[in-house]
This record gives structure tokens, sequence and C-alpha cells, in this order.
């Protein structure tokens, strides 16, 4: 009697619990971006912390108009830019603001608003077929790709949170199981081969499945986010429409393989920083999310804090402007004032550790996330604590393990000029062929550029705001960028097969003397039996006005091959010191690896030693210096040619072209003097470069000499295959002898 009695006590008594525990679990919402505690913080605080209250009164007043204008839920119909695309985009954004206010300023409008449309999703989604459009290969049912339908559940999923309390245990169970757990359902097992790979793709998938998840209590579907479907069937030869491959050999995938593989240890994304900053938002909001409802698992923590470190290297992947580097995929003009970069600085700050320089770029951002990362910064600029984000030189490694060869920023002054080199991995799906290539910035303009993505991202008559033909046939080729490309073929043929399993290496690397920078990289794969090798130089002399960029690109084949340098300048040509001609009618330069899209405007021959093109653009004055062969030929270029449809702008170039088995180019970008249309007084619109010469070179080192107009010399020397910095080095130039340790050696001659 007392051991059955003792039982049903046991029995009760477990019943009790779990009920307290599903109780207690209900209670925790919200519990994803705003918790119980934050959401009374931000209470107590609503009026005093300015960035927050001005931001609430923006997004209260967005919100309302949009409540004022009535649901609309259509079926969906249209590509990236129509109207059934943007309204649902919209709606999705919406929501996710009228969740946050609901819990912020207690108005049940916001809570009606997100119910009655969530409701219609629900009565929509029941019988929706996949999108009408085909071209994805992953088709999504409120959008033509299911991408974006994995953004609606990002965002939804946290207006969800919002009012889960709000609803009753009726109107969340039909929720839940006619749109929620068949929306994840959809995007996760019914199309294994948008969610079981390592990409941005996958990224959104995961954080869809994942958040929604944590608000329903569904463990299943969490562990599906963190660690991808189980046994699914994959075809690892499947490409998505980028032309990309979908899967990895070794089949890895969820929210930490996609952590663990795209990340290098310095928190580079592989794919480049336009996508690392579209991807940052589901990584980073769900791991909120994660640290939120289930911090045992340390997210931020993982892969040695990667994601937060990923802030601080996007960040320092922005020029003056804060407009991201265009490197593989990318649309100019992108920036950390984007909205995942609110996010993202906001989150970095709160559960980072308080860096006081994120404050810096949040002010600049002029608003925050309306959450308890958002209060955080709030508060941390109301009380002063904001220093300057200073961005510095910096080398950021590629790869998993970070040995995958990387990126290299040389910045001088507060990004005066800023030189991006480009050593890295292929990219995934979303990367160019372009190894060992460079771009240039003044004061945050574009001297010599990355042409960036062919794209007008949701612009509906250009593609339907898709990806253009043209990004394949221009922008991802190798010409479309400043490096070598021999025999007029693209690196690794243009296939991604073939580039994405080799990376540049680096040799050696000194930035910590802000007066001579310096960076060296090998590729020896992207063409089979060349070797080259190329190194980047920021110098600032006294004798020169501003700071200048030494280029050696050394070149080894056990063939002769046919080597153009193209430098896609910006700007109006001011004068050269060679003769040309200019062709009555133009024709393309060739058929295909992106020279049929290029008219030749000009062709001419070197006169002298040195080849000199001058340029002005947005007021300053530029000079190419470039060491030259008596056979090499000279061309300008400018985009335009087979592009009926005028989908690539009309850019310049500039291309030096020389036959030869080993060679190397020498080149010096001058800055210098500038123009003002106001006074009309041109000021040092002249280099001061006397001459540029090759002074010796073989396998074991090259020797650049610089001779201004006043005859002070400059020497730069590299070892070309001994990195080592405690080797000590002997070379004789001109007659004299020269000793010194390290890699490379700087030698100031001056004028007696």
């Amino acid at each position: 009697m007392k051991k059955a009695l003792g039982g049903r006590i046991l029995f009760f008594c477990s019943i009790v619990c779990l009920l307290f525990g599903i109780q207690g679990y209900a209670q925790e919402h919200p519990n994803l971006i705003l918790t119980k505690a934050g959401v009374e913080k931000i209470r107590a605080e609503l009026g005093s912390i300015p960035i927050f209250d001005t931001t609430l009164k923006q997004v209260q007043e967005e919100v309302d108009a949009e409540i004022a204008l009535g649901i609309h839920t259509p079926i969906p119909k249209d590509y990236s830019g129509g109207y059934t695309h943007e309204r649902h985009k919209r709606n999705f954004i919406i929501l996710q603001k009228a969740g946050v206010l609901f819990q912020i300023l207690e108005d049940e409008k916001y809570a009606i608003y997100i119910r009655d449309m969530l409701f219609q999703y629900e009565a929509m989604y029941k019988d929706l077929p996949v999108h009408p459009k085909e071209r994805s290969y992953a088709r999504g049912k409120l959008f033509w790709q299911c991408l974006n339908d994995s953004n609606w559940l990002v965002y939804v999923s946290q207006a969800y949170d919002c009012v889960y309390d709000w609803l009753s245990s009726k109107e969340r169970k039909k929720l839940e199981k006619n749109l929620f757990r068949p929306f994840a359902d959809f995007i996760s097992v019914g199309n294994p081969q948008f969610y079981n790979r390592i990409h941005n793709h996958s990224t959104w998938g995961n954080a869809a499945v994942g958040m929604i998840g944590l608000v329903m209590g569904d463990d299943e579907l969490i562990a599906r986010a963190l660690y991808g479907i189980k046994d699914a069937k994959l075809d690892i030869n499947a490409k998505d429409n980028d032309g990309g491959f979908i899967f990895s050999k070794d089949k890895k995938a969820g929210f930490l393989a996609n952590l663990d593989e795209p990340f290098s240890p310095d928190g580079y994304y592989t794919e480049g920083p336009y996508y690392q900053r579209y991807a940052m938002y589901p990584f980073l909001i769900f791991a909120e999310g994660l640290q939120n409802v289930r911090p045992e698992l340390n997210i931020f923590a993982h892969k040695d804090s990667v994601l937060l470190k990923s802030v601080d290297a996007l960040l320092n992947l922005s020029d003056k402007d804060g407009e991201f580097f265009p490197l593989n995929d990318g649309q100019k003009g992108m920036s950390y004032y984007s909205r995942e970069l609110v996010t993202a600085v906001d989150i970095a700050y709160h559960f980072g550790g308080n860096n006081p320089g994120l404050l810096s770029i949040a002010k600049k951002q002029d608003q925050v996330v309306l959450d308890d990362t958002g209060l955080s910064v709030a508060l941390g600029l109301k009380e002063n604590r904001e220093q300057p984000f200073v961005k510095k030189s910096i080398l950021l490694s590629d790869g998993p393990e970070g040995n995958e060869g990387g990126v290299g920023i040389l910045r001088y002054g507060q990004e005066e000029l800023s030189l991006v080199f480009k050593y890295a991995a292929q990219g995934l799906s979303h990367g160019h062929y372009d190894k060992l290539s460079y771009s240039l910035y003044d004061q945050g303009d574009e001297v010599l550029q990355d042409y960036g993505l062919a794209r007008f991202v949701n612009i509906e008559q250009k593609g339907g705001g898709n990806y253009l033909k043209e990004n394949k046939t221009w922008a991802k080729q190798t010409v479309a960028h400043n490096t070598v490309v021999q025999n007029m073929v693209s690196h690794f043929n243009g296939k991604y097969e073939i580039g994405s399993q080799h990376h540049s290496e680096l040799v050696f690397s000194n930035i910590t003397d802000p007066d001579f920078q310096i960076i060296s990289a090998k590729e020896e794969n992207a063409y089979p039996g060349t070797l080259m090798h190329r190194t980047l130089v920021m110098i600032k002399d006294p004798d020169y006005e501003r700071p200048f960029v030494l280029d050696i690109f050394n070149i080894i084949s056990d063939k002769e091959n046919q080597y153009d340098l193209p430098f896609n300048f910006m700007g109006q040509v001011m004068k050269a010191n060679f003769e040309y001609e200019t062709p009555s009618s133009l024709q393309a330069l060739g058929d295909d690896n992106g020279y049929q899209h290029l008219w030749l405007e000009a062709k001419g021959n070197p006169l002298t030693e040195n080849t000199k093109l001058s340029f002005l653009n947005q007021g300053r004055f530029y000079t190419l210096t470039t060491t030259a062969e008596g056979s090499d030929e000279l061309l300008f270029t400018r985009l335009g040619a087979n592009d009926p449809e005028f989908n690539l702008r009309r850019d310049a170039s500039f291309i030096v072209r020389r036959k030869a088995q080993n060679t190397a180019f020498v080149s010096v970008i001058e800055p210098h003097g500038g123009y003002s249309p106001v006074s009309e007084f041109a000021v040092n619109s002249n280099s001061n470069i006397e001459n540029l010469t090759l002074v010796g070179n073989d396998e074991n080192y090259t020797g650049v000499s610089i001779k201004d107009k006043n005859g002070h010399e400059l020497i730069v020397v590299i070892s070309n295959n001994d990195a080592s910095s405690e080797t000590i080095h002997e070379l004789n130039i001109d007659n004299t002898q020269y000793k010194w340790s390290g890699p490379f050696n700087c030698i100031k001659i001056k004028k007696q």
C-alpha cells in the first residue's frame, strides 16, 4: 500500500514538474532576440537612450503606415523585383518589426496585425504549389527560390516568438501544424540539395529551421538545423544556378558545418565580403537565439569565437566610406550601413565583450536593433564609451584551417591609400578566376577596380533582378581583374571544379612599417606549367608627394606564352608616352574568356624602356609607369562588345601584352597632384618618376630601381625562394654589394 502510494506520489510529482516545466518554457517567450528581462529593461530605459528611442520612433512610423495599408499576401508569381516577391519580402520585414513593437510598447494592434497576417499565410500555404518560375535549382513556394523562403521564416519566427504567449494554444497549434512545421520541412527535407550544403543559401535554411524550432520547442528541428539532414540522398555532381557544385565530397552540412568550413580562423568568409555580409544575419541572429535558449551550446565560443571575429574581419574589408571591397561576386556600394551589419555590430558588441570600437560604427549607422543587443549599444553610446574603429593594414587567412591563402589589405594613414590583394581560395560558387589580383582605392574612391558582379539586384527589368549571363562571361573571368591572363584563357580554364581544388600561397609579408608595407604570394596551378609570383609594396618616401604602389609580377613557364596584364583603371586618360592607332571601326578583342566583351579602342608599342599612362579620377592625378620591352603591345580597351542589352558598364582598361617564356612585369601606380574645377588649377599633374628599371631578375632574386626626377633612387630587392626572416643575403647590383637579412630589402640612394 505504501509502495503504491509512493509510486502515485512520485508519478504526480513528475506530472507537476513536467507541467511546470512546460509552463516555465512557455513563459520564456520572447526568447530569440528579445528576452523577458531584456524587454523590462528596455521599457525602463525608454526616453533616455537617444539612438534607441529614435530607431523605435522610425520603426513605429514605418509599421503603422503598413498597418494602415492593410494586409496583402498575393499568390506568388514574380522573380526578384516583381510585385509579389517584393510584397512578401516587405511582409516578413514588417512582421518582425511589429513583433518587437508589441513587446516594447505593449500595444495589441501589433499582435493583432501579426496574427491576422500569419493566418492569411496559413490559409494560403496549405495548398500552395512550388513557385511558377523554374530557374532555381531549389524553387520555393512564396518566392522563386528556397533561399528567399528561408529569409521569410528567419524573420517571421521572430515575430511568432514575440506573440507566442499572446496567442491561444489553439491558434499556436493551427499555425504550427499548417504553416510553420510544413514550411520548415519543405525548405529542409523537401529540398536537401538546397539545405544540406556548405553555402550562404544553406546557412539561411539552417537558421530558419532552427529558429522556428527554438520558438516551438522542437528538438528535432533544432538538431536538423545544427547538423543537417541525416542520410539525405544527394548528387555531389549537382550544380546550382551559378554553376557551382552544390556538395562537398564529405557531405558536411548544418549550421555548425557552415561555421566550421567557410570561415577561416581569422573570421574571413571564403565567398567574399558581399556574401559574408548577407550571411552574417542568419549566422548571428540564430546564434543569438541559441545563446538565449540553449546557452549550454556556448555558440559564440565555437571555433575560437569565429562569429565574433568575423564581424571585425568584415568591417576591415570595407573602404573609407564603409563600402565592402567587391571580391568575388559583390555588388558595389553595399556597406556596413546595411541592416545585416546593424544587427552584426549590435550582437558582436553585446556578446563580444563590449568592444568600444564597435560603438563608433554603430554611431555612424545611426540606428540599433530593437532588442537586448541594441539596448547594450544604446547604453554604451549614452555613456560616451565609444572609441574609433581603426582599420589598419591586415592579413586575413582563407580556409577552415587558415592555410588556403587569403586576402591582404595595405593601408596608409586614414585610408589615404588602400590596396586589396587577393591570394585566396576559389570562394565556392561565387568565386572569380582572379588569382593574385589586386584593386586600389584612394580616399575610398576606386583607382584600379575589381568589376564586382554583373547583376542588378532586385531590379526586375534586368533579368528579374537575378545574375545576368554576363556574370559568367565577363565578371568572373580573369581579364576583368588586375592580374595576368595567359594565352587569353582564364585561370583554371574558368572551371569551378578545377579552381576549387587550389589556392594561392602567401610567401612573405611585412605590414608593420607604415612607410614600407609588402606582401608577396605565389600561384602555380592557374596554368599548368606556369608559376606566377606577385609582390606588392606600398611605399611612402619623402621625395614623393604621396604614397605609391610598386608591383612586381614574375612569371616562369615551361614554354613561350602570350601574357596580358590588364589595369582596369577609373578616370579620364590625360597622357601617354607612346604612339597608338585608333581603328576606324571597333572590333572585339577576342572570342571568349571575357575578351568577347572588350572593344579594342587603340593599339600601340613602347617607344622607351618605360611606358607611362596618366589619368585623372575624382580630382586626383595618377600615373602608371611600367617597364617595357620593344615587342610589347599596349592596348586600350572598353567594355561593351557583344552586350546587346547593355548589361555591362562601359569601363576602360589598359592592357600590357607580351610574348615570352619567363618574364617580369614591373609597374608603379603613383598618385600625385590634383585638379579643382572651381579654381581651374591643375597642381603637380606630372609623374615624379624618371625611370623604372628591372636591375636584376633570376631564380633567387628580383631587383627594381625607381629613380625620381631629382636623381634620388630607391632599390627594392626581393628573395624569390627564401622567405625566412633570418637568412642573410648578399647581392651585387651595379657593382655595389648589398647585404641584408630577411626576404626583402629597400635601399635609399640620395643623389650627391
